[in-house]
């Protein structure tokens, strides 16, 4: 843990705002790492079982039962773009203390270049990785697990290239009696090391907070995060949805108290969460209000998968909705290599 805790104390040392799409660099941290974290809504953080998928969200999550568990998972994100994760969870004492190592990659696909006066030029592409190690310890006498993650980032974009670092911080409180689980986790808390040209970007530093539950008379375990609680004002008025009067007055969305707390919310459910066949359900209320179009009910924010479990082998699918014209599927294998 020592060296968990002087890369945290050097991180301090950065300037960290609030963060969100947009505003910094390295937004592919923020995607789904496993199919079943985008059919819960995209950011569950209080998963504590065998998902060894799930430290790459929450490192506070680590654990034994993912001792030698290895898992891919692969999307046809958008268009041409590429997506895909990988997770590999060791423990290497009889105490239980476990190493996390997690990959994630992305490929935007061919671009076609052109100058300034619209002239041809060459084809480039753009890519993006990272690479994390992450270990987990429990409190003692209590049901308190602390985590992190080290990350290295690595960015090239046509002739452009990035280097950062970043770290995670989680905490996952555990109640076996009443089946209740919260988490907090601090992400993507670091800098960059090498800028693209001059100027160095923000990374995408977020706070969140979520809680989930196992009904006591019923298969199902329901899930909340409240995401970016880092700043409260992430609602921001889309451009698209001006509207005009006869007078030529031009009016901006407004967005309303209300609307702006249930853009930080996040909601899921599991059905059948330790069979061998489980159904999930997700709404994400940030994705669904932004990708939304006004008067056609498009199912923006919504998705759902399946997990089915045969022998040492799960299999984990998703179908999320992004918009009437976006929309993507999630597919992971995890292999249980004891």
């Amino acid at each position: 843990m020592k060296i968990f805790t002087k890369l945290f104390i050097l991180l301090c040392f950065f300037e960290v705002n609030s963060q969100i799409a947009g505003e910094s660099t390295y937004q592919f941290l923020n995607i789904s790492s496993s199919p079943r974290q985008l059919a819960l809504g995209g950011k569950e953080i209080t998963l504590y079982d065998f998902d060894v998928n799930q430290p790459s969200i929450n490192p506070a999550s680590l654990n034994s039962r993912m001792d030698n568990n290895l898992s891919i998972n692969f999307s046809n994100y958008f268009s041409d773009i590429n997506y895909g994760t990988a997770a590999y969870a060791y423990t290497f004492n009889n105490r239980g203390n476990t190493l996390h190592f997690g990959l994630s990659y992305i490929d935007y696909g061919n671009f076609s270049g052109y100058d300034e006066q619209g002239n041809p030029t060459n084809d480039f592409t753009g890519k993006e990785s990272a690479f994390s190690i992450g270990y987990s310890t429990k409190i003692q006498r209590l049901p308190v697990y602390i985590g992190s993650n080290i990350r290295f980032i690595t960015s090239s974009l046509e002739q452009y290239n990035s280097i950062g670092i970043s770290a995670d911080l989680g905490i996952l409180y555990v109640n076996t009696e009443i089946d209740l689980n919260v988490g907090l986790v601090i992400r993507n808390f670091g800098t960059q090391l090498k800028a693209y040209d001059e100027i160095y970007e923000k990374l995408p530093f977020e706070i969140d907070i979520g809680v989930s539950q196992l009904l006591e008379n019923a298969p199902l375990r329901w899930y909340l995060t409240f995401e970016n609680l880092q700043k409260w004002n992430i609602g921001l008025s889309n451009p698209s949805r001006l509207t005009t009067d006869l007078d030529g007055d031009i009016t901006e969305e407004k967005v309303t108290f209300v609307n702006n707390i249930f853009r930080h919310l996040i909601i899921g459910a599991e059905l059948f969460p330790e069979s061998v066949f489980n159904i999930r359900l997700g709404y994400n209320f940030k994705r669904g209000e932004e990708l939304k179009i006004i008067d056609q009910s498009n199912f923006s924010g919504v998705s759902f998968g399946f997990g089915m479990k045969f022998n040492k082998l799960r299999i984990n699918y998703t179908y999320a909705k992004f918009s009437s014209a976006a929309n993507t599927s999630f597919i992971g294998l995890q292999l249980n290599l004891n």
